[in-house]
């Protein structure tokens, strides 16, 4: 079911050697974090930060009894605090910050929260219900037609956004996935239904972004990761849409005016049409590396 994104090109970026340490902020399970591991021993650690408690529980078994299990560390936190995290753990001047974007597989076929717009499931979408109070069916059931159709013009780049939003109101209460499914299908004409991608993708994408405040903790995580690598350590970032990607992009921009950093990849990398067909779910990713001066 786990299938890491683009292993070999992070592999081949990070570089990784006997003794290295490096943190995975977004761990999930485990894929890209295994992978350093097999190249950093015998002593070099991985840091793994994850906000979802329950994917941190699953990791945790699966590396229990092995090789990896005392020199992968674990943290259950938001990345948007990674500055604290890497300091508690003595992670203060690391050789890669990796940064995996998307959605895992397990999130959309096994977390029964609502992330996947295939299955029957109530409309949670949170990464952390313990942490994070606001789920979609509240934003689905309370905000305003105004505020629900800015997100998702805004986070979801929802072309119908004002008929969908306007649906959505119409259609209150919704509960279910299936229920929301079924607004965006009222609000949007037949030939969008038609298209390669399903014409709810950008709702659902819009109102995950929304509940976990994904694009501002990218953006309060993104120069805590430059100020925990040392001096030639590697940033990569993988992102699945134009949104983060621009965020990352913006920054790395930014900081490569200041000198801050050399920017490794001119135009964003994407997945070999081999990988795109063993995981169709690679399909969008696009990866961005920069190495600290």
């Amino acid at each position: 079911m786990h299938l890491p994104v683009m292993k070999d090109e992070v592999i081949r970026f990070l570089d990784p050697k006997p003794g290295e340490n490096f943190i995975d902020c977004t761990v999930g399970l485990g894929g890209h974090a295994l992978a350093i591991l097999e190249r950093n021993k015998p002593n070099g650690k991985v840091l793994g930060v994850d906000y979802d408690p329950q994917i941190l529980e699953e990791l945790k078994r699966k590396v229990h009894g092995t090789e990896f299990e005392k020199r992968l560390v674990l943290v259950c936190d938001n990345f948007a605090n990674l500055e604290a995290i890497a300091e508690k753990h003595g992670f203060t001047s690391v050789s890669g910050v990796l940064f995996d974007l998307g959605l895992s597989s397990w999130h959309l076929e096994a977390s029964g929260r609502g992330f996947s717009f295939w299955r029957g499931e109530p409309l949670d979408m949170r990464y952390n219900p313990q942490l994070n109070a606001l789920t979609a069916e509240a934003i689905l059931n309370t905000w305003s037609l105004k505020d629900i159709e800015r997100i998702l013009r805004v986070y979801g780049e929802e072309r119908f956004s004002r008929r969908i939003a306007k649906e959505i109101v119409e259609s209150r209460p919704l509960r279910t996935t299936v229920d929301l499914v079924m607004a965006v299908e009222r609000a949007t004409p037949p030939w969008y239904h038609r298209r390669r991608i399903h014409f709810a993708t950008k709702t659902f994408q819009a109102l995950r972004v929304a509940v976990n405040n994904e694009l501002e903790n990218l953006e309060k995580a993104l120069p805590q990761a430059l100020n925990v690598l040392r001096s030639g350590g590697k940033l990569v970032v993988i992102a699945f849409h134009s949104l983060e990607d621009r965020v990352v992009k913006n920054f790395m921009r930014a900081k490569a005016k200041e000198g801050v950093v050399k920017i490794l990849t001119k135009k964003p990398m994407r997945p070999s049409e081999k990988e795109v067909v063993e995981n169709p779910k690679a399909r969008s990713a696009r990866l961005r590396v920069a190495v600290k001066v």
